[in-house]
């Protein structure tokens, strides 16, 4: 860690060993004559050249083995940190290691250097592509924007060095002109990759497959294409919206991903585009949802179990159908009514309604399903495709414990809450994410931080998992996306419900509390953060055991740009 960054902890018992790595040839006597003075009355047990594959060639280990120096290097670890505001971004690399506490926190690895296991605890070890202000600095509560504008307009800014954007811009592209005055006034300023490449052929009609990463844009990649056709056809005379029969269908995997393509809707209508769009999911009054179907609607987004039961009973007619659109479509298949749905759709509507495909991981089973049955559907895979975000700085946090510990489930639990509870006391951000993989899990992380705060000065802790009614997981989902507290860290604590395509904004920090149960889940998970144009964050990957060795191999892969898991054939046939 960099001199003075060190973070905020709490010793339970006395440490057997301090370890200083530090670079730069042209500070590292400055630095030897401080670990020196920190150490004076113990004894160095061996101080050598690092290897030239270590940072610079330049770097110096010290090891000294603490004894009764331990009241000493606590008070070192406290005021250090109270030196933060004085170090410039040059500062030389340090490691610290805590024995006891196990935490190991490496700003700079080699890249071949292997990560070295701790005595106990938990142990951290890092794969960062920049340097975040975060946990790790000792940094005060990130102040956020109280205007959710002026946060769009920064995210959504077309940075002249990033790679988010298209060369193309939206005219380049074929928009309409009160197309591009409606997302100019939402902020949209240029097309992501992926917008620029889905635009000509959903707008001209063809189905398609349309895959990219988390946070690259998908939503109004078929979105903006399918509304200018839809106020173009009508401004023609060709068609229009209909009792009970949407021109558009929109089924999505979860009431909050629906909820939230709605709100998406009604940002581009109210922006000077004027059309009808609802949603029907379960857990809201279906009277209400009825009348506003006999009305006349244009877009319909529902859920699929939702969506037959409107078939069944009569209430919904695909007769008007256009566009089918199935929104994190690798979810859907997972859905118990999804296939019937997918069967209806196409039994009961025009021979010429158009298929979007919308996903951010796209396993090859799914892909050969698709195009089993779409055939001539068109493949669109943006760069990202099963990647993570360059700006996404991962964290290996081993919860293995101690050697000489019991390992059981509920030692690992420990383990994982203690590091939990260490970052969120040391420096905290506005907005963390905590997944977990079963809803009994979400409780019990739920339960320990309250009691960490429990008068929720400092920690706002939001439940979000299917155990609760769907009006508490909008509501909770609605204080996290909306609001932002200047003194308060919000933890959202959820399954992977959480990761089903919901964007989140301005989301700092994402938790694997527990490891994912395959790479499809691990990238849906940690693109909570990091997302858009500009936007950063880490992830911290909560490991035992085995999950261990398979951790650093992802986060490798993911290092080097590589995919996670395996990509279609189509995929290497675009690039």
């Amino acid at each position: 860690m960099l001199l003075g960054q060190t973070p905020s902890v709490n010793f339970i018992s006395k440490p057997i060993r301090l370890e200083l790595h530090f670079q730069s040839h042209s500070h590292h006597a400055r630095l030897f004559f401080f670990a020196h003075t920190c150490f004076a009355d113990t004894s160095v047990s061996s101080s050598r050249k690092l290897p030239a594959s270590v940072g610079n060639g330049n770097a110096i280990l010290v090891r000294a083995g603490l004894g009764d120096s331990f009241k000493k290097v606590k008070a070192l670890i406290h005021r250090t940190s109270r030196l933060k505001r004085e170090r410039s971004s040059n500062d030389d690399n340090l490691v610290v290691e805590h024995a006891t506490l196990g935490i190991e926190d490496n700003l700079e690895q080699s890249e071949n250097a292997e990560n070295r296991k701790a005595s106990s605890g938990v142990s951290i070890a890092r794969r960062s592509d920049s340097h975040l202000k975060g946990w790790d600095t000792g940094g005060s509560l990130r102040t956020v924007m109280s205007d959710s504008q002026k946060r769009l307009k920064e995210q959504r800014k077309p940075f002249a060095d990033s790679d988010f954007f298209s060369r193309k811009s939206f005219k380049d592209l074929g928009y309409s002109e009160y197309m591009i005055e409606s997302l100019k006034k939402q902020f949209f300023l240029r097309p992501s990759h992926i917008q620029a490449m889905a635009f000509e052929p959903v707008f001209s009609g063809k189905s398609c497959v349309i895959a990219d990463q988390s946070g690259s844009g998908k939503t109004l990649a078929y979105l903006a294409p399918i509304i200018q056709n839809l106020r173009q056809e009508e401004m023609e005379g060709r068609s229009k919206s209909s009792s009970q029969a949407p021109r558009v269908v929109i089924l999505a995997p979860t009431a909050e991903l629906a909820s939230q393509v709605l709100d998406n809707c009604r940002s581009m209508s109210k922006s000077g585009v004027p059309f009808k769009s609802m949603v029907v999911t379960g857990g809201f009054r279906q009277k209400t949802q009825l009348e506003n179907l006999q009305q006349g609607v244009d877009i319909l987004i529902a859920t699929p179990g939702r969506f037959m039961f409107l078939i069944k009973e009569g209430f919904l007619q695909l007769t008007n159908l256009r566009c089918a659109v199935l929104d994190e479509v690798d979810i859907l298949f997972g859905d118990e009514d999804f296939e019937a749905a997918l069967q209806c759709l196409i039994n009961s509507s025009l021979v010429a309604t158009q298929y979007l495909f919308v996903t951010a991981t796209l396993p090859k089973e799914i892909y050969n399903k698709l195009v089993e049955v779409f055939p001539d559907c068109e493949v669109i895979m943006g760069p990202g495709m099963h990647r993570i975000s360059t700006r996404l700085e991962e964290v290996l946090v081993d919860c293995s414990g101690e050697d000489g510990q019991e390992k059981s489930p509920e030692t690992a639990f420990l383990n994982k809450k203690s590091a939990l509870l260490q970052l969120a006391e040391g420096t905290p951000v506005s907005k963390t994410i905590v997944f977990c993989n079963k809803i009994e899990t979400c409780r019990k992380v739920e339960n320990a931080l309250k009691r960490f705060d429990r008068k929720e000065i400092r920690l706002q802790v939001l439940p979000f998992h299917a155990a609760m009614t769907q009006e508490s997981r909008l509501a909770n989902m609605e204080k996290f996306t909306r609001s932002s507290p200047k003194e308060v860290s919000q933890f959202l604590v959820c399954t992977d419900r959480a990761s089903r395509g919901i964007d989140f904004t301005g989301v700092d920090h994402v938790i694997l509390f527990d490891y994912p149960r395959d790479p499809s889940e691990y990238v849906r998970r940690v693109g909570r953060t990091a997302r858009g144009a500009g936007g950063r964050g880490k992830a911290f990957i909560f490991v035992v055991g085995k999950q261990v060795s398979l951790a650093r191999r992802i986060m490798e892969r993911n290092r080097k740009g590589h995919p996670l898991h395996d990509v279609p054939s189509a995929y290497e046939w675009m690039k």
